[in-house]
């Protein structure tokens, strides 16, 4: 029995809800089969004279979860900045995925995404690849070496995008989506799981997502997508999608939005209460990303009112509307772009607090996978090890304001272990 017990020492932070963090100085993480066992100030005496692996004053976090990233668009980050939604994905978007059908050039690219990723603080992520079947599978070998847990879409495209990234058909774009995910099964990934992934509305016919639908049910997959990210990509979905009530009504009138269908859906800056009302009674999670919202001039989600509703809220880099995959620095962002809402637009939603972006970063996004991002018992050990020593400070600070200025300060210098579903990776 206890060879399969492992246990860690030192200042152990974890979420127990969105306002509270557990602090437990100098304590015990105590792990079975991968699975949390508990947290102790003091071992119990059951676990006397077993290995202790001992990180002293160092802290000890869940592994942080990114909702949202998109692995092609990893080589062009910080590129393009001063446009918005709809011209970024014509100028570099389209041009740059396309390149990811010549597999020499995906595995070059891929290999830097996936290396940054292993070495951050992130043990669990949702992602974009491209609509390409054989460099998606690519991209899934890779993750599945580095041991992180994944979710990774095949893209779907048939239509309103440039010739040479288009799927010829809803018939093509279905096609290979099954012939992926058969792909997928027969490889028996232990890390690595298939999502759908329909880049979003206007992207996709009608017929397209009814047959996503049908891969759906006979898969029993989850689903990525985006949604109300832009006025303009609004306008354009009202246009193609008449019957529609708003934006997300129209993936529910497919039966893709949440229900009998995990699903998340990025950004959501400009969702109404109706909206709202159906991503909540759906249980559709959201990823928020507060740098991309920034950087392509989008504008900033009413995250607080979704907390206050009680929505399924995490953090995602999107990489390439984001510069970076380190969810630290979204969550950074988060703060930052709540109060210049709250400041700007909108006094009644208050900024988000530390405890609440943490929880947004780790229990909150690790619902998706399930019993992951916390360190209650029986969820999966995803821990990262952080070693502060080199951000220097004259002054005597708590466990809670060390983790405050990692999520400001911090880049991957600061990761010196990482455990991903118990096992650990360095």
């Amino acid at each position: 029995m206890y060879e399969s017990i492992s246990i860690l020492k030192g200042n152990i932070v974890y979420s127990k809800s969105l306002n509270e963090l557990e602090i437990c100085e100098h304590g015990y993480l105590v792990c079975e089969a991968g699975k949390v066992k508990g947290v102790y100030r003091t071992l119990p005496f059951e676990y006397g004279g077993l290995p202790i692996e001992d990180y002293e004053n160092r802290l000890i976090i869940p592994g942080l979860v990114d909702l949202h990233v998109h692995a092609p668009q990893y080589s062009y980050r910080g590129l393009g900045m001063d446009m918005e939604l709809l011209e970024w994905l014509e100028t570099n978007t389209f041009p740059e995925e396309a390149k990811f059908k010549d597999l020499e050039y995906a595995k070059r690219a891929h290999e830097i995404f996936v290396e940054n990723l292993r070495k951050g603080a992130t043990t669990r992520a949702c992602i974009f690849a491209t609509v390409h079947r054989k460099s998606t599978l690519l991209l899934m070998d890779m993750l599945e070496k580095a041991g992180l847990e994944t979710m990774v879409g095949k893209v779907n495209m048939d239509r309103n995008c440039p010739d040479y990234i288009r799927e010829a058909s809803a018939e093509e774009s279905a096609s290979e989506t099954i012939e992926w995910v058969k792909d997928v099964l027969y490889k028996k990934y232990r890390h690595t799981r298939p999502i759908l992934t329909p880049r979003f509305i206007p992207s996709c016919t009608d017929e397209l997502m009814e047959k996503l639908k049908m891969i759906q049910m006979r898969y029993e997959l989850p689903l990525q997508s985006h949604l109300s990210e832009n006025p303009g990509e609004i306008a354009w979905v009202k246009d193609l999608c008449p019957w529609s009530e708003f934006y997300g009504d129209a993936y529910d009138k497919f039966g893709l939005f949440g229900v009998d269908t995990s699903s998340i859906m990025a950004h959501c800056v400009y969702s109404g209460e109706e909206e709202i009302a159906r991503m909540k009674e759906n249980g559709v999670f959201i990823a928020h990303c507060p740098e991309s919202n920034m950087n392509i001039s989008s504008g900033v989600a009413p995250v607080r009112t979704f907390l206050d509703e009680g929505l399924h809220v995490g953090i995602g880099s999107d990489v390439a509307g984001g510069s970076t995959e380190n969810i630290f620095t979204a969550m950074a962002h988060a703060i930052q772009a709540s109060k210049l809402r709250w400041r700007l637009q909108d006094n009644s939603l208050k900024p988000l607090t530390v405890e609440e972006v943490f929880y947004m970063a780790t229990k909150g996004g690790g619902a998706f996978f399930g019993k992951a991002g916390s360190f209650q018992p029986g969820y999966e050990v995803d821990a990262v090890i952080l070693d502060d020593s080199r951000l220097r400070h004259p002054q005597s600070l708590g466990v809670k304001e060390r983790l405050e200025r990692m999520i400001y300060l911090s880049d991957d210098r600061e990761i010196f272990a990482k455990y991903v579903s118990g096992n650990r990776l360095f």
